[in-house]
């Protein structure tokens, strides 16, 4: 162990030591979420989900190298923090991790109230999107254009999966998101505290999004809908929104993937006041 100014540091010397047992389960993501846990890794993200500070850190695994590139961060931050050379990490992971910088983050209580988006201007809804990339590179967009929340439908993937964290370059540790049983209901409560539900689609027939976003008062809270790709939105959801919007594309082109979808929607809705 090693002292100073911050917080005790402890060298690893084997992959068998008890203290950083529960890092052997890093690729298990059932494992993790049974046991109320979730993976960051990498120095940006666990630099970035340090600094955020709203998520309980349960400890923090890295090499000699990754360690002095985050001494500013550890050095004021009253956390385990464990030190072990590349080739114990990769024994310890099951896996040739070349990172060299791991943490452990406590999942919150699910969020049974949607009290906390009430005074959100803009917010994503996202339906049935799996892919843990298009998960992590929406919640970056969203980051990157001031969204101040994600809901997402049972079927959408876990923003706290490794590589959605990883994609997302640490956003959705930084962005409130809710996960929603009673989906139209609770879109709807929203609604009816006067945010305007605008489903994106590349149905033809659909609103032109620069036509829509002229009629949206800037100072009405906005929630965007996504779907997966290839399917898209629901019949329901379609129907249920208060307006189908289109990026218009070129005719040979079936439809964008969805985190550029969202970026381009965004951009062209603009901020709300």
């Amino acid at each position: 162990m090693s002292a100073g100014r911050g917080p005790p540091v402890w060298s690893v010397i084997t992959p068998d030591d008890p203290r950083i047992a529960d890092y052997a389960h890093v690729g298990d993501a059932p494992w993790l979420v049974a046991q109320g846990l979730f993976v960051a890794e990498g120095r940006l993200v666990v630099r970035r989900m340090v600094e955020a500070g709203t998520f309980t850190i349960r400890s923090v695994l890295l090499t000699p190298a990754a360690r002095a590139a985050l001494a500013d961060v550890f050095d004021s931050c009253p956390l385990p923090v464990y030190v072990c050379e590349q080739q114990t990490m990769n024994a310890v992971a099951g896996f040739n991790f070349h990172r060299g910088c791991l943490a452990l983050g406590v999942r919150p209580p699910a969020v049974d109230s949607l009290d906390r988006f009430t005074r959100v201007r803009r917010l994503l809804a996202l339906e049935g999107v799996g892919n843990p990339d298009n998960v992590g590179g929406l919640f970056r967009v969203a980051a990157a254009f001031g969204v101040g929340g994600v809901l997402l439908d049972r079927t959408t993937g876990d923003p706290l999966y490794r590589k959605a964290i990883r994609t997302s370059m640490g956003a959705s540790l930084r962005i409130p998101f809710a996960r929603v049983d009673a989906w139209w209901p609770a879109l709807q409560s929203l609604r009816s505290a006067g945010a305007f539900i605008a489903a994106l689609t590349p149905d033809r027939s659909a609103t032109p999004i620069s036509a829509c976003a002229q009629e949206v008062p800037s100072d009405r809270p906005l929630i965007l809908m996504l779907g997966a790709e290839g399917p898209g939105l629901s019949t329901g959801t379609l129907q249920a929104a208060d307006a189908r919007v289109r990026i218009p594309i070129a005719a040979e082109v079936d439809s964008l993937n969805v985190v550029v979808a969202a970026g381009i929607a965004l951009a062209m809705f603009g901020p709300r006041r």
